[in-house]
């Protein structure tokens, strides 16, 4: 990931703000792209806000996300769309698409099949880039939203960053839960021992806060309703595994289910809520239960 690291110069005068100063003095990216896209802002070795005036000798850092791929191809994807105008587009994303292209993943993303559709509805140049607010692993399934624009991306990404949105998912879990609903709050940091994996840490990390009602209980499993209060990577399935309640059809953190041994993850975004560039008031968009879902319930049903 890009990162600057300087002294802020004694030309600088009357509090100039982070984000200016990034923007007009350095011209590090322009101001849309800086809230969007900063991740970390440290002054004089502490933490710092986009917002924070600067004065001569500060010693300011500053890392920030790479922007999307800009040999992106676009590709005719269906995508199942809950809303779109020429700012930002909602959709249901389906288990098993991969949201940005990678190793192993260089075509057939989300970001592909965003580009081809922003392209076909016209208004954009060439350097358009759709600027993906936020992820969803690959076999989770449900509601995303997703910029057409660096303002847009700017507008929403700054309400995912202030904890704004409202988010719940639905999930079948192998367990039963000694009481209905509850909060879980730890902290998440990488596996040390597998990169590619995420846990509850003795020490460090970042904390995590997961809200949990419980649905329907069935023998050894339970569908749930999880409100996700932080955004860390792999929250939700980290936290089903502490609980010793792994998401069923978690190839990472849960194990084979004798049951349902082909179960893909058992884990759906079902609402968001949040509001949009240029419009009044928030919106929720929601999405049903996918069939995977309720082909398991049916099976548990019949069992009893």
């Amino acid at each position: 990931m890009p990162r600057y690291s300087g002294r802020v110069g004694e030309e600088v005068s009357g509090g100039l703000r982070v984000d200016r100063y990034a923007a007009e003095r350095l011209k590090l990216l322009n101001r849309s792209q800086i809230k969007a896209r900063v991740l970390e802002i440290r002054i004089n070795g502490k933490a710092g806000k986009l917002s924070h005036p600067l004065k001569p000798g500060d010693d300011l850092d500053l890392l920030w996300a790479d922007p999307p791929p800009s040999d992106l191809v676009p590709e005719n994807i269906p995508l199942d769309i809950l809303y779109e105008d020429d700012r930002v587009v909602v959709l249901n994303k389906a288990p098993g698409l991969v949201v940005h292209p990678g190793a192993g993943n260089a075509s057939g993303t989300l970001a592909n099949g965003l580009l081809y559709r922003r392209l076909s509805r016209g208004g954009c140049g060439s350097g358009f880039r759709p600027g993906i607010v936020h992820r969803l692993d690959k076999d989770t399934s449900g509601v995303m939203i997703a910029a057409y624009d660096d303002e847009a991306l700017a507008f929403l990404a700054d309400q995912f960053k202030s904890r704004r949105v409202k988010k719940s998912y639905g999930a079948i879990v192998r367990g039963v839960f000694k009481e209905n609903a509850g909060t879980i709050e730890t902290r998440i940091a990488r596996d040390q021992r597998d990169r590619r994996r995420f846990a509850v840490p003795k020490a460090g990390g970042k904390i995590a806060l997961t809200r949990y009602r419980v649905v329907r209980s069935w023998r050894n499993y339970s569908l749930v309703l999880l409100r996700p209060k932080t955004g860390r990577t792999h929250q939700l399935r980290v936290h089903m595994a502490y609980l010793g309640r792994p998401i069923l059809g978690d190839p990472m953190y849960g194990v084979k289910d004798e049951l349902f041994p082909q179960a893909g993850l058992m884990l759906h975004a079902k609402s968001l809520a949040l509001c949009l560039p240029g419009k009044e008031g928030c919106q929720t968009f929601r999405t049903p239960l996918p069939p995977r879902f309720l082909e398991v319930i049916g099976k548990l049903q019949g069992k009893g």
